[in-house]
Parts: C-alpha cells; structure tokens; sequence
C-alpha cells in the first residue's frame, strides 16, 4: 500500500509539475551569467594587457639591435600551445570531445591561420620601421575598417557618426604620411623608403585584421561553445608558425646578429613577447565571441593613447605637433562612434517602450484591463 501510494505521489508530481522537473535538468541561469561575466572580464584584461605589452616589446626587440623579421613574426604565434589550457579548462555545453572540429571548420582555421601569419609579418615590417607612437597610430585605422566591413559582411548599418568616425581617423593617417617636412618621425639610420615601407605595412596589417574580425564573428557563429572557440583559435596560431617558421627556415639569419643586451635579456624578451601576444589574441577571440567584432576593435582603438605615450616615455618617440593633432583626430573620431552607439542604444529603449505601451493599450480595448486579458486565458 505504502508503495503504491508512493508510485501514485510520483505520477502525480508528473503530471502537475513538468516546469520545475524540467527547470532541474537545467544549468542555472544565475551560474551560467556569472561564467560568461567571468569569460568577458578575462578577455577585456588579456585583450588590454597583451595588446600594450606586446606592441612595447616587439619595438623593444628592434631598437636594441633585432632584425629578423621572421622571428619577430614567429614570437606573435608561437606560443599557441598557450591555448591548450582554456581548451582544457574551459567546460563546453556538449559532450564533444576535444579537437573534434568539423572537417570545414578545421580547413577554414587552417585557412586563416595562413592569412593571419600574413597580417603578423606586415606587423613586423611595420614595427621595424616605425616609431611606437606612429604605429599605433597607424593601426587604429583598423576600426574605420572594421566599420565599413562590419557594414559589408556582417550588415552592421552604418550612421553618420560612424561615417564621421571613418573620416576623422583615415584624416589622421594621412596627416601622418604627410609629416616628412618635420622630419621628426623617422627612425635614425632610415630612409624615407623605408619609412614609407613601414607606413604601407602597417595600414596593410590594419585592414587585414579588421577583415578578420568580422569574419571570425561569422565563424563563431558556428561554436557551441568557449572551449570551440579556442581550439579554432589553436589550429589558426599553428597555421601561422607554420608559416613563419618557413619563412625564416628560408632565410637563415643569425637571430642574436646585432642584439646589444645580452643572450639572457634576448630570451627574456621573445619570452615575454611570446606570452604577451598570446594575450592578445585569447583577449581578441573571447571578445568577439561574447560580445562581436565591432565591439573588440572598439576596445583596441580605445588603447590608442596608451601605445603613443608609452612609446612616447620608453622609447623617446616624437611628439610633434602633426602627431598631436592625429592623436587628436583619432580620440575625436572614437568619441564620435561611442557618442553614436550611446544615442542608439538610448533611441531603441525609448522605441522598445513605446512598443510596449501600444502592446498595453491594444490588450486594454480588447479586454478592458490587462488583468482581465489574463483571466480570460
């Protein structure tokens, strides 16, 4: 009697009560908000501290004597096994086993991978020719492309303050090019070619990479999961090793040829180089992923001022005015965009109350009261 009472109590729970059997199959809302803060947090902090870092060292390599490119391309990913740890620690929401990627997807990684060995070498190249602070410069022009192929390829609409952004910031880049007559800028010992070689490097790194963070953003798309996301992220920094591991096998250059330092602080410096881009790139992924592409390279265009001071500070870069104004420009051009994106988050507020109220007052003529609309259901 006792039993069937029992097996009576349980079906009837059954019945009445799926929500809360169902809610207990469920890992909490609570639980799973506070890991993905966590996972943001994380990637802001890598994404800051490995891009400042990694943009002082990789100038720090050159100005004491560095001059393979290659390996200074190579530094930027070699450290990919880096990844094996959020790979390993960081749970997934199926029961997928680890690097069991989709054959495309593993071929689309690879793929990129190569390209972003590409963008790490222009990097290189430019940072071997220009100033800290000019650099950085340089490479903010990655949001105004980001900005327009965000708009391309992942359909972001584009307003006029983004247009204004776009204008300000490529208004910069051409203040730069054009500062010869001040000769401030150019490193000692180099010419104005290879200045200017510098130059078209790193605009060309600036728009590869804003090319692959909408492209990425669509990638992600594809994951179930954080973990996915850094195994896709493993197999594209093995990819461009590869790649520069090649190219400086081909070489053959002394790597310690002119280094002033000491082979202690050499190995000092790539490993902190190493680790610091890892940063970086982790920071970049995880951005991206919780947020989207055109968040994450908001986030690198707001360190502007940090790079150029520090090259400012560490290096001795010049200020002059036409750097100033750029800087200027620049920050101008950023505080337009968020100015823009603060006026249309406002805007879709008040037009999603507003759809509320006439969702309100609709149920309202209907049944009277929206308590009654209720009963009635």
């Amino acid at each position: 009697m006792a039993i069937h009472s029992q097996e009576q109590a349980d079906s009837t729970t059954d019945l009445l009560q799926p929500e809360e059997r169902y809610n207990n199959t469920l890992p909490s809302p609570t639980k799973d908000h506070h890991c993905r803060r966590f996972l943001e947090i994380l990637s802001y902090v890598c994404l800051f501290v490995g891009t400042v870092v990694a943009s002082v060292l990789s100038r720090f390599y050159f100005q004491h004597g560095g001059s393979n490119r290659w390996l200074a391309t190579l530094v930027q990913s070699a450290g990919f096994p880096l990844f094996l740890f959020p790979v390993f620690l960081s749970p997934s929401s199926t029961s997928r086993r680890c690097f069991n990627l989709p054959r495309h997807l593993f071929l689309l990684s690879f793929v990129l991978g190569i390209l972003l060995g590409v963008n790490n070498l222009l990097v290189s190249c430019g940072t071997s020719y220009l100033p800290v602070s000019t650099s950085s410069l340089l490479l903010s022009t990655q949001l105004a492309f980001t900005l327009v192929l965000s708009a391309v390829i992942v359909r972001i609409p584009l307003t006029f303050t983004n247009l204004n952004a776009v204008i300000l910031i490529t208004l910069s880049s051409l203040l730069l090019a054009f500062q010869k007559s001040s000769g401030g800028d150019k490193l000692p010992g180099e010419s104005w070619t290879q200045y200017y070689l510098g130059f078209a490097a790193t605009l060309g790194a600036a728009f590869m990479f804003a090319a692959y963070l909408p492209v990425m953003e669509i990638v992600y798309r594809g994951v179930d999961s954080f973990r996915m996301v850094m195994e896709v992220q493993f197999v594209m920094e093995a990819a461009a090793t590869a790649l520069s591991a090649t190219g400086m096998a081909m070489t053959r250059d002394d790597w310690k040829e002119n280094w002033d330092l000491g082979p202690t602080a050499y190995w000092i410096v790539l490993g902190a180089t190493v680790l610091s881009w890892q940063l970086c790139f982790m920071g970049t992924a995880g951005t991206i992923y919780l947020t989207s592409s055109l968040h994450s390279g908001i986030c690198m265009t707001a360190l502007l001022p940090i790079n150029v001071m520090a090259g400012v500070f560490i290096f001795g870069d010049d200020l002059g005015p036409e750097k100033i104004v750029a800087v200027v420009l620049c920050v101008w051009g950023f505080a337009s965009y968020l100015y823009g994106e603060s006026k249309k988050n406002e805007d879709d507020v008040i037009k999603g109350h507003a759809e509320n109220k006439g969702v309100v007052d609709s149920i309202e003529r209907k049944h009277g009261s929206v308590d009654a609309a209720v009963e009635n259901v």
